[in-house]
């Protein structure tokens, strides 16, 4: 009976050594922070933190951002080619690619062609007047500005028709008055003026007190009746007249 007693408690030790050993491993699967990664349950976060940045990056890219040159006009002295820098549907940036060159084509293209450029980024339109002395070049000039504007209106309605209620500004055409020429922008959202300034207007002696005096309140007026027809403020009759002229060219332009 002697002999047998540390058979037994070796057997005993030992069974309860291997019952240890399988708990600890049944355990393990459930409580090992090592074995969870592996299984899968780490990368499901990380994959959907991945995914987010990726598409907040492509709803911030601006729309109707961008370069674009319209289509080469023909002109008896040669081509004449556009092209425009927008942004954000304004054009900031215009320059032309082609015009005529040789002998006095060169004079009238250098001549024209800075003024044209900016007409058309005051203006945002291709309604720009002709250069005096240059008709054919203006001419072939406003036929591509308004070929590169063509190609920008679809970007600009399909993002206008997304926003809804996107304020939009525009720039009435320059008008020459007997003092200096007067330019009026718009600011108009659901289709009403929000804002208005002018942009030009005359000055230098008692023009200035005029337009001191006049474009703040022609400015108002136009905000509260939405159109054109305002009335004009009392001594500063021509810059009232231009005002109303270059407002009414702004909303022809955005429609209005």
């Amino acid at each position: 009976m002697r002999k047998s007693h540390p058979v037994r408690r070796v057997v005993l030790a030992t069974a309860a050594t291997v019952s240890g050993v399988v708990l600890l491993l049944s355990l393990k699967p459930a409580s090992d922070p090592a074995a969870a990664s592996a299984a899968g349950a780490a990368p499901q976060p990380t994959a959907a933190g991945q995914e987010s940045p990726q598409g907040g990056a492509r709803g911030a890219a601006p729309a109707g951002s961008g370069t674009v040159t319209g289509d080469a006009a023909q002109t008896q002295y040669g081509a004449v080619q556009v092209r425009l820098t927008v942004s954000g549907g304004k054009i900031t940036k215009a320059e032309a690619v082609q015009a005529p060159k040789g002998g006095l084509s060169d004079q009238k293209t250098q001549l024209a062609v800075p003024k044209l450029n900016q007409e058309a980024v005051a203006a945002g339109t291709a309604d720009i007047d002709a250069v005096s002395g240059a008709t054919y070049t203006s001419e072939g000039y406003k036929k591509s500005l308004q070929s590169a504007l063509d190609k920008i209106k679809p970007a600009s309605s399909g993002t206008s028709g997304a926003a809804g209620a996107a304020a939009r500004t525009v720039t009435g055409k320059a008008v020459r008055t007997q003092y200096g020429p007067v330019q009026v922008r718009i600011t108009v959202s659901d289709g009403k003026i929000t804002e208005a300034e002018a942009v030009q207007a005359p000055k230098g002696g008692l023009s200035d007190q005029k337009t001191q005096l006049a474009v703040p309140k022609l400015n108002q007026e136009a905000v509260a009746a939405g159109t054109a027809d305002i009335d004009a403020v009392s001594g500063a009759t021509y810059t009232s007249t231009g005002y109303r002229q270059s407002l009414q060219s702004a909303l022809d332009q955005a429609g209005g």
